[in-house]
């Protein structure tokens, strides 16, 4: 699929200068600092090497100081607490984190998961009735709530109270609970906005040890989950968000707990020695890792199981029972992957059948028969395929439940706002969300959802983009400039790994395919004889006529470290090729 190309904006060339002769940095680097709003000495020091001193007090947040005399009232009178969340990642480890912190100084409390198939997303009023029946006096919910208006009430007429603690958009209006937490409400004026469900009830946390004067380093412990909620959620690594996944990724390499470090066991992350009983890591944990080994293995206990396996499993203490629970999760996930590749073939096939669907420009597919734990992968695949706002449907219960995802710029929960008449529930953010109907409004929704994006996105939009952070030569590549640039891990949304482009490069006689797909290059440039670095071009064989022989070629690409028996060296991972000949 053909990409654009874009080149982000560099910045003032004098606050670039400035900056570079401050921290004796090449200008290139400098100019990526400045395009994330780094532009002093201070907060490129800032930036460089993260505090937890610059949390921002949670006490900031709307609500927080009600949530926290509630919870001191319920700790007080000893009732009974129920922590509720959803059964994604962001929900299962705020659930663990809520119920560890508050565990450590109350006994009387429970966790709830909703059953994905038979409860669906969100507050449900089977969980509250098991609430009520189990004596439950106050409800804290996490990473879901903030539509729940009629479970609240369900709740409030059986004597419950429920404390909010979410990070999605709300309606007009706010459930009656006694407190709500979330940034994106319209009168809270919390600095940072973007924190995960987790990430909320850290900060519910800190508030709370710091009212009762509570060390805040016995909060450090659950920085990990904090970590992997940002990275699974795919939030912003910005702000509050880097700082927490800065030391939360310092948990996972150098003090797992015992949950994540079995996950990453069956993941061949890391490797037990039983010669001396000691874990050793193969490599770093990076947010990469959070995303696509840890991520995947918690949220395969919801979309095949159970949720509550996951919050277990993190929950555990104990090695030997989390390498049993972490096995189970593991056989979910591989299942998961299994469903998913099949039912992204059938997604693919409906699409190439039907020449009226490959002109619109959105996807919405519908199948009663499909597994609604993989669907939201399924959007995604197809995303990456067609590009295009997709929403993937499945019936469970009577009931169509879909996911959706979109593309660079578009705002999809925008768009299924506006088709909400057609909706009984729908929810999420900019670029992923859920949503609910009756089966005789699937036409409607399908129409008008199609006519709300084919009016409002931009023929560009329906083209991957690379943006691009700077042009590069390959001489200002050394060991300096890459210690440098790792620096400004942890990589995210709004913090991406920055991607350089190299204009008129030259293959060294040496591109091969690999893999049937790959190539591999020895990159390098006529103007800088002498200087070359291996390159690897994943799913980019196509390319091999182009640039074999000495042709010439722009590249944008990524610089890594790579390690072959025993020896590390920079290499380029290169992203997208544009030959002359093109």
């Amino acid at each position: 699929m053909e990409k654009r190309w874009v080149l982000k904006d560099e910045g003032s060339e004098e606050i670039v200068n400035k900056l570079s002769e401050a921290l004796s940095i090449d200008k290139v680097l400098s100019r990526l600092l400045v395009q994330r709003g780094v532009i002093s000495f201070l907060e490129a020091k800032d930036f460089f090497r993260p505090s937890l001193d610059n949390l921002h007090d949670p006490f900031l947040m709307k609500d927080m100081d009600i949530a926290v005399q509630r919870i001191d009232k319920a700790v007080l009178h000893k009732e009974r607490i129920m922590v509720y969340g959803d059964y994604d990642v962001d929900g299962t480890t705020a659930v663990a984190l809520a119920y560890a912190f508050l565990r450590d100084f109350h006994e009387n409390i429970d966790y709830y998961i909703p059953d994905r198939y038979k409860e669906g997303y969100g507050i449900s009023k089977e969980g509250i009735e098991y609430a009520a029946d189990t004596g439950v006096s106050l409800i804290i919910a996490l990473d879901c709530g903030i539509k729940a208006l009629g479970q609240v009430s369900f709740a409030k007429e059986k004597g419950i109270d429920f404390i909010i603690c979410d990070h999605h958009r709300p309606g007009d209006t706010l459930p009656d609970a006694v407190a709500v937490l979330d940034p994106k409400r319209d009168d809270c004026n919390y600095p940072y906005i973007e924190l995960s469900g987790c990430g909320i009830g850290f900060k519910l946390a800190q508030a709370y040890y710091q009212k009762n004067r509570m060390p805040f380093q016995d909060l450090e412990k659950f920085l990990d989950l904090v970590a992997v909620s940002i990275a699974a959620d795919i939030v912003p690594i910005t702000g509050e968000n880097r700082i927490l996944s800065y030391f939360g990724l310092q948990r996972l390499n150098f003090d797992p707990r015992p949950g994540f470090e079995s996950i990453l066991f069956y993941s061949n992350i890391i490797r037990k020695s039983y010669a001396c009983d000691k874990t050793v890591f193969t490599r770093e944990i990076t947010i990469n890792d959070a995303v696509f080994l840890i991520g995947p293995r918690i949220n395969a206990a919801g979309r095949i199981e159970s949720g509550k396996a996951a919050v277990e499993l993190l929950l555990c203490e104990r090695m030997g029972e989390t390498h049993v629970l972490s096995q189970n999760i593991n056989n979910n996930n591989t299942e998961r992957r299994s469903l998913d590749t099949e039912i992204t073939r059938q997604a693919l096939e409906m699409i190439d059948s039907d020449p009226e669907l490959q002109k619109t420009k959105s996807t919405v597919l519908y199948n009663p028969e499909w597994h609604k734990g993989v669907i939201g992968i399924v959007a995604s695949r197809l995303t990456e395929s067609y590009y295009r706002p997709t929403v993937v449907l499945t019936e469970s219960n009577g009931v169509i439940t879909g996911s959706a995802r979109s593309v660079k710029d578009f705002d999809v929960y925008d768009a299924i706002d506006a088709c909400s008449e057609y909706l009984d529930h729908f929810g999420g953010h900019k670029y992923a969300a859920g949503l609910s109907l009756k089966p005789e409004n699937l036409d409607s929704f399908r129409n008008a959802f199609e006519q709300t994006v084919a009016s409002t996105i931009t023929d560009h939009m329906l083209v991957p983009e690379i943006e691009i952070d700077a042009e590069l030569n390959l001489s200002q590549i050394n060991p300096r400039f890459f210690r440098i640039l790792k620096q400004f891990a942890p990589h995210g949304p709004e913090n991406m790994s920055p991607v350089f482009i190299t204009k008129g490069v030259v293959d060294r006689n040496s591109a091969r395919i690999v893999g049937q797909k790959h190539l591999k290059l020895v990159i390098s440039h006529p103007d800088e004889p002498g200087i070359s670095f291996n390159a690897i071009a994943f799913q980019q064989a196509s390319h091999f006529d182009a640039v074999n022989w000495g042709k010439y070629f722009d590249i944008v690409y990524q610089i890594e470290e790579n390690e072959w028996n025993g020896t590390r060296s920079l290499q380029l991972n290169i992203k997208d090729i544009k030959t002359y000949l093109e």
